[in-house]
């Protein structure tokens, strides 16, 4: 899961891997100790994962300035934790049931749609977008000075969760107190409240991958990864100017979903 391999660090004198080090730097070892923690919850540091939930809204800089210590002190930029996974699958659920109370739907409807919404919207899109943007960096970012160095694939889906956490709160969260009495009342003040949200959540996404590739000193001209911001601003003023509501799509969609 380490976003970044020196090869030429982890050779002995003879230009061959150390056994032991080959072993632990392995994607596959990785990916079995984290998968070995999920189910082991004592040995999670909730604590540490609620500050890191907190500071993504707050302060999102010194999230991924931990992510620095952690490749100082454990030779990895990736979460060896699992705690994070956890609470943002609790936070994922909450927020869909209380999305499916506002909607009005039934028992059976609102877990057709939790088990839409967490099987597909999260881990489904995760995946692919985490892909996505590995084999971006990999291909186009990382510096001609540093090629022995490349973005893996687990860190790129811890970037992807660091920036999905904002947009779930605000879309699955604090949107859920507005839809009903504002949002969806088919008026200026609806749509714009509805929408507004979805420039802050959608905003904070591309801010946050922002923030966590940039984090890595192997790659360049990360600023790209803003110039999403251009189109999302249009889009906003355009849905103003015709009345658009994303929310309203939203909520047809899930109702669509779980028919």
């Amino acid at each position: 899961m380490l976003p970044s391999t020196s090869v030429n660090s982890s050779m002995q004198g003879n230009g061959v891997l150390n056994s032991r080090d080959a072993a632990r730097h392995t994607a596959g070892a990785k990916r079995y100790k984290y998968l070995r923690r999920l189910f082991r919850f004592r040995q999670m540091d909730f604590e540490f994962a609620a500050w890191q939930m907190l500071y993504l809204f707050t302060s999102p800089q010194r999230v991924y300035r931990n992510f620095h210590y952690r490749k100082q002190t454990k030779d990895q930029w990736a979460r060896d934790d699992p705690a994070f996974l956890v609470l943002l699958s609790i936070w994922l659920c909450v927020s869909t049931i209380g999305f499916g109370f506002v909607l009005d739907m039934g028992f059976f409807e609102t877990i057709k749609l939790l088990l839409w919404v967490v099987f597909i919207d999260c881990v489904g899109v995760g995946l692919l977008i985490a892909t996505l943007m590995w084999f971006i960096s990999n291909k186009y970012l990382v510096k001609r000075q540093s090629r022995d160095y490349d973005v893996e694939w687990g860190y790129a889906f811890d970037v992807h969760l660091n920036a999905f956490y904002p947009l779930l709160v605000i879309l699955h969260f604090i949107q859920l107190f507005f839809v009903n009495h504002v949002i969806l009342t088919d008026t200026f003040i609806g749509y714009l409240v509805g929408n507004t949200l979805w420039l802050i959540a959608v905003g904070y996404y591309i801010y946050v991958t922002f923030l966590g590739y940039s984090a890595l000193p192997f790659l360049k001209n990360t600023v790209i990864l803003l110039y999403p911001f251009a189109p999302l601003i249009l889009l906003y003023g355009l849905s103003l100017a015709l009345g658009w509501n994303f929310t309203h799509a939203l909520c047809s969609f899930y109702k669509y979903r779980v028919k």
